[in-house]
């Protein structure tokens, strides 16, 4: 094989192991969980198929060691997990997806990486519009998953159970193909992240980077996702103070910091003040959607477990004690804390979330430096800012502004884009990319290029 048509493949299938882990609940609605299965073996089969075939070189002290920590205790837990048998199964799934987040890191520069997650987001925002679309104009009314796992002939179903609800001509809000108006407008959020940053490197055409993007703002505004919305004002003031610290140069950051602490505090300040009022423009009511609920339930059980947790699932599973029943409304049932950082106190305990914090304090605090400093060759040079070193600090604050109200950082494309995150800092620490960088300029010549001449 050569070796174009070599990477051209390992693109693609990068594309989509990041398309399943963004879009799982597609496979799910399409092909029901033994489809799904098929598919994620297909994935875990490349991974292991490209660390095989690259065979990627590693040094111990490139890996963060924060990663391996909290691996061993979710195997650890399962000695004294609650539920035995939905730990092992959950352990088994949150270590095959750190396995393809490290086979697409350690065999993919980070350039491509970026390039095959943009592949992917393009990918779940079309075929939501697509979708979306085919519902509004030919279907007309709420559809259902084609594998639903409750009964449809159930008398009047509770609208989380459809996969979309067919209100794209009413202004949304849109599921998209993933099911689910906060999963779809977080993929938009990261598009919006991803091509914005492109488009500024110089490494995307212009008009299909101003076309993606946007494509990706109009999907989250049709997603009507407060939670999103928020979290990207978290990332455009993140973006701002990056920016602002770049500036001025190490020397004098002070200021970048102590205004940014500033800023939290306010923030803080003004969400009590106004917290009713942004609830009303938000359409959410005082419980947050339920989520008071579910987190005062969930505290009342990690309580009685504090320092090892119930014992790592990840994402619940409805079959065990105590998540049998334990978060429904409206005759919804939820399995999830809609807090990551609950859901680990619950499942690890406070041993868990130490290992967890350090994860992603490590990965923030090397992704913010990756940032703001410039980057040095190997012979210690100094090279250029490329806009394109915002992505892993931008990604990671949208995903832990998300974590505050989703779990979804512990599971699918959340926890693969954190190992990914933590990883490939911890890589550049040590052998620095300015990743991916901007085309070189095209400079007139009047020379005829070399085939011509000859």
């Amino acid at each position: 094989m050569t070796t174009g048509r070599r990477r051209t493949l390992i693109g693609a299938y990068a594309t989509l192991a990041l398309f399943t882990v963004l879009a799982g609940q597609f496979w799910r609605n399409l092909l029901g969980w033994w489809g799904f299965a098929a598919v994620a073996l297909v994935v875990i089969g490349g991974a292991i198929a490209l660390l095989v075939g690259e065979r990627p070189s590693w040094r111990w002290r490139r890996v963060p060691k924060s990663t391996i920590a909290f691996l061993l205790i979710t195997v650890l837990s399962i000695a004294w997990s609650y539920y035995p048998g939905a730990s092992a199964l959950g352990v088994a799934i949150t270590l095959v997806t750190t396995l393809v987040a490290v086979a697409l890191v350690l065999c993919l520069t980070w350039d491509r990486f970026v390039r095959a997650l943009a592949g992917a987001i393009k990918w779940v925002l079309g075929l939501s519009i697509v979708f979306e679309l085919w519902v509004a104009i030919f279907v007309r009314e709420p559809v259902l998953p084609n594998f639903p796992d409750f009964d449809p002939d159930a008398g009047k179903l509770p609208m989380a159970f459809y996969w979309s609800r067919g209100l794209l001509f009413d202004g949304g809000p849109i599921e998209g193909i993933v099911a689910s108006r906060n999963i779809l407008g977080m993929v938009a959020l990261l598009g919006l992240i991803v091509f914005g940053v492109l488009l500024a490197a110089g490494s995307v055409r212009r008009a299909q980077g101003i076309g993606w993007l946007v494509v990706s703002g109009g999907v989250l505004l049709l997603t009507r996702s407060a939670t999103v919305i928020l979290v990207a004002v978290l990332v455009l003031a993140a973006l701002g103070f990056a920016v602002w610290a770049r500036r001025v140069g190490p020397d004098r950051r002070r200021g970048v910091y102590w205004a940014a602490a500033g800023a939290l505090v306010a923030s803080v300040g003004l969400l009590v003040i106004f917290w009713n009022a942004l609830l009303e423009l938000f359409g959410k009511s005082e419980d947050l959607t339920g989520r008071f609920d579910i987190w005062n339930a969930v505290i009342g059980l990690a309580a009685q477990r504090p320092w090892f947790g119930w014992g790592w699932v990840g994402y619940w599973v409805p079959w065990v004690e105590p998540f049998d029943g334990l978060a429904v409304r409206n005759g919804v049932e939820y399995l999830q804390a809609h807090n990551a950082w609950l859901d680990v106190w619950l499942q690890l305990g406070f041993v868990g979330v130490i290992a967890f914090a350090s994860i992603v304090i490590g990965a923030l605090w090397r992704s913010w430096f990756l940032a703001v400093d410039r980057p040095r060759d190997e012979t210690g040079r100094l090279l250029p800012h490329t806009a394109a070193s915002f992505v892993p600090l931008l990604l990671l604050v949208a995903l832990i502004g998300q974590s505050l109200a989703e779990s979804r950082l512990l599971i699918e494309g959340g926890w693969l884009l954190l190992i990914a995150i933590a990883w490939s800092t911890k890589q550049r620490q040590w052998d620095p990319e300015p990743i991916p960088a901007a085309p070189p300029p095209v400079r007139a010549s009047r020379m005829p290029p070399p085939e011509v001449a000859r």
